[in-house]
């Protein structure tokens, strides 16, 4: 089996709102996959459907060959999820959080201490401080630590680099390219365009739907722009005008 996701005609409705409309699309495996968009586009809504805490209304997707519906325990086994919000115990230490998480999968910090070991080096400095004191970039880094603690075969991140500086912002791309160059399926959503060409390949979203899916080069060369924000514009500009 080649994908570790599969998407098929997937909706998802919140009263009125019809967060999702007829997505269909695959990750490879060993794929860094993301997903941009602006807010209220519905990446959120689709990744909480792929982490099996939300059930979608049409449609089927697949997570490493196991339909989200009927077999969420076993998917929830065996992938990482970092949500929007950093989902940390802030009175519990940066240690403390981090060996919480491992035992909630029935695992050790030890026993996968290779997998996080770049990222947790530059924690382990504050491994007794308190999470809730942490900066934004270091609690970035802790809440992708305890997501890769029990070594999972996909990583689901959504938006996890909203309001972290700049810096903190390359630095945890460079951990993703680390990550997928050892194998692992990342599947990353984000507001910010210019992420876009840290990517494999990429969905662009506009009001649930997807807009375009391709290399970032592929959809440059297609707008024949040079940026990813500008293709972004012109979907926007595109959807509006239907």
């Amino acid at each position: 089996m080649k994908e570790a996701v599969l998407i098929a005609d997937v909706g998802k409705r919140f009263g009125a709102v019809q967060a999702l409309q007829e997505v269909t699309l695959s990750v490879a495996r060993g794929e860094l996959f993301g997903f941009i968009g602006a807010d209220g586009a519905g990446k959120t809504t689709l990744f909480r459907i792929l982490a099996t805490l939300l059930l979608p209304d049409e449609g089927r997707a697949e997570v490493l060959g196991l339909d989200v519906v009927r077999f969420y325990r076993d998917i929830r086994k065996r992938i990482g999820y970092m949500p929007g919000k950093f989902s940390l115990y802030p009175d519990l230490s940066v240690e403390e959080n981090l060996r919480f998480f491992a035992s909630v999968f029935g695992t050790t910090v030890e026993k996968n201490y290779e997998l996080i070991r770049d990222i947790y080096s530059q924690l382990e400095p504050f491994k007794t401080r308190r999470a809730g004191k942490l900066s934004g970039g270091m609690k970035q880094k802790l809440v992708l630590s305890c997501a890769l603690v029990h070594r999972p075969e996909a990583l689901f991140l959504d938006e996890p680099t909203t309001g972290v500086d700049a810096v903190s912002r390359k630095e945890f791309w460079q951990m993703l390219r680390r990550l997928r160059e050892q194998g692992m399926t990342i599947l990353v959503s984000t507001p910010y365009m210019d992420e876009a060409e840290y990517c494999d390949r990429l969905c662009i979203m506009v009001d649930g739907r997807v807009a375009a899916l391709d290399r970032p080069e592929a959809m440059k060369r297609h707008f024949g722009v040079e940026s990813m924000n500008e293709v972004f514009l012109q979907l926007a500009r595109h959807h509006k005008t239907e």
